[in-house]
């Protein structure tokens, strides 16, 4: 055959993507400052120019996670690559994990387990419920050789919110290490590692950070990074094992080469989390609860109910259910061509029952609160169902006004 013969059937040309108003459950809208720094020059990765970035980007994801642990990097893959690196290296076959399921993220932890050959224990939540802390205390007691609890801060398929200081002080009396999901939490909700004593933890770039996606923070304590350089067989993943990653992330003068790192995914990473320390990590979570809060207040006006109990509800991720009679995949349409607006649709059981609205990182802003609510009573009312226009963006403007910008946040 011939060299064009190849060529693809279709001519390719630069690719242009609209832009969007991101308020899915991910990712967010990436701030133009991060953009930016992506187009910076690249450098090598064992530059040592490059090497003191990657210092200033462990500070202040440490800063971020509320820890000291040295330990503390970005793996170069999604929150996936996040989540199995805390499997490959703390499971040896044979260990038993303790995995908390309410939602679609606790299967994939049972799967990590049974991959890497350990035994999970699942203790099971009704999806939109938080995992319930006496649960989890009585599959511990049931299984005193357990050696890890895991799961997920913050639900994504959801929006439920987990109490992580409780269920990490229940690991600890029962001597059990933690392995904590919170790829939708870091940046929107508090998260204390060092406070609540968090093993292992993960997150992801493209959510509160609001960073592209690619890139996974993690964070794991000195009692992980022993049981890692004890272990008497290999960890099952070359490119996740963090005694390899030590030399390299470790902090070393003499950083050893391991992989070739994404170097501008890196400074975008970087740039995201200056702007979050220059914010506050304090007031990125007040302004989170508070855009949430007017967005609440918009949707009680069109009868919107939401999923998940407000004592346990995510700020930065709204799931609420559909009115009855609706073609939500429509609504998703007219948004996403006419307003270019992206919104979620609902997973597993609520699948065609529920929306996911998400308020993360740079999405949650107050024009993008009003801007989604009075598109949504737009394509609601065209579509025949009883709202009153403009009362949506009304009600959000009164609770804005009767809530200022706080200057803390309270825990």
């Amino acid at each position: 055959m011939a060299i064009n013969d190849f060529r693809p059937t279709k001519e390719a040309t630069t690719f242009y993507p609209p832009q969007r108003v991101l308020m899915g459950p991910g990712p967010s809208d990436t701030h133009a400052r991060v953009l930016a720094a992506m187009a910076r020059p690249t450098l090598g990765h064992l530059d040592p120019v490059f090497s003191g970035m990657m210092e200033e980007l462990k500070d202040l994801l440490r800063y971020s996670f509320q820890t000291k642990n040295m330990m503390t990097f970005s793996v170069s893959g999604p929150g996936s690559v996040g989540m199995e690196m805390c499997f490959v290296n703390m499971i040896v076959p044979g260990d038993k994990v303790v995995v908390c399921n309410n939602g679609v993220f606790g299967p994939r932890m049972v799967e990590n387990v049974e991959r890497h050959g350990g035994t999970a224990v699942v203790v099971n939540d009704d999806w939109g419920k938080q995992v319930d802390p006496q649960k989890v205390e009585d599959a511990l007691k049931q299984n005193p050789d357990a050696k890890i609890l895991a799961f997920v801060h913050a639900e994504t398929s959801t929006g439920a919110l987990s109490d992580a200081k409780t269920l990490c002080e229940i690991a600890r009396r029962h001597d059990c290490m933690t392995i904590v999901d919170t790829v939708t939490s870091l940046g929107g909700s508090p998260i204390y590692v060092d406070e609540w004593g968090i093993d292992a933890i993960y997150s992801g770039s493209q959510k509160c950070l609001s960073c592209p996606p690619g890139l996974s923070p993690v964070s794991f304590s000195e009692r992980v990074t022993d049981l890692v350089k004890n272990r008497k067989e290999k960890v099952h993943s070359w490119f996740m094992d963090l005694n390899q990653l030590l030399g390299y992330w470790g902090g070393s003068s003499a950083r050893t080469y391991h992989h070739t790192a994404p170097t501008n995914a890196l400074y975008a990473l970087h740039e995201s989390l200056v702007m979050l320390a220059e914010e506050g990590l304090e007031q990125s979570w007040a302004r989170h609860e508070r855009n949430y809060q007017a967005l609440k207040a918009g949707f009680a006006t069109m009868g919107i109910n939401y999923l998940v109990d407000a004592e346990c509800r995510l700020p930065q991720l709204n799931s609420v259910f559909i009115p009855e009679g609706i073609d939500e995949k429509e609504v998703r349409r007219k948004l996403l061509d006419e307003y270019s607006l992206e919104i979620g649709a609902g997973l597993g059981a609520f699948a065609g029952k529920v929306w996911r609205f998400g308020l993360m990182g740079t999405s949650s802003r107050v024009e993008n609160v009003l801007f989604c609510l009075t598109s949504l009573e737009t394509v609601l009312s065209e579509m025949g169902v009883k709202v009153e226009r403009g009362t949506a963006a009304a009600a959000a403007h009164q609770n804005y006004a009767a809530n200022p910008v706080p200057t803390s946040f309270t825990k």
